[in-house]
């Protein structure tokens, strides 16, 4: 992957995907319609990026989990992504790439010690939809 737009595009999925946020949506797009670059290599790379930003995310809540009690989430979105996942469980990570709610999904699964390696199955197929949906709706 020497392409610089390529690692762009798979820094800009990766940040998108933990707590801070990012616009890897808007670059894709941009690449879509202005570079050359395969659609399926675009699809790869952004899910690539985007898993592992979700994956770290869970992986630091477990990590939080085993030090820290931590406190009822304070903010509405936080709370929002609990409740989900203490109704749905694990499933719920199929929706780790909605926007507000999916990164706390993603800690809060860590948090509450669900399943690892589900997690990380639906935490990779979710993400994964996302992008090939964008590109979908773009190519």
């Amino acid at each position: 992957m020497a392409n610089p737009e390529l690692w762009g595009l798979f820094f800009s999925s990766f940040i998108a995907s933990t707590l801070m946020p990012g616009g890897s949506e808007v670059l894709l797009g941009y690449l879509l319609t202005q570079s050359t670059i395969e659609p399926l290599e675009l699809l790869l790379v952004a899910s690539l990026g985007n898993s592992l930003g979700g994956i770290l995310t869970f992986a630091m809540g477990w990590w939080v989990s085993l030090r820290w009690a931590i406190p009822q989430p304070k903010k509405r979105h936080q709370q929002r992504a609990l409740n989900i996942l203490r109704r749905y469980g694990v499933v719920a990570l199929l929706l780790s790439w909605l926007p507000l709610i999916g990164d706390p999904l993603c800690l809060a699964a860590g948090w509450l010690r669900c399943s690892v390696w589900q997690s990380l199955l639906l935490i990779i197929v979710g993400k994964t939809l996302r992008y090939l949906l964008i590109i979908w709706a773009i190519h």
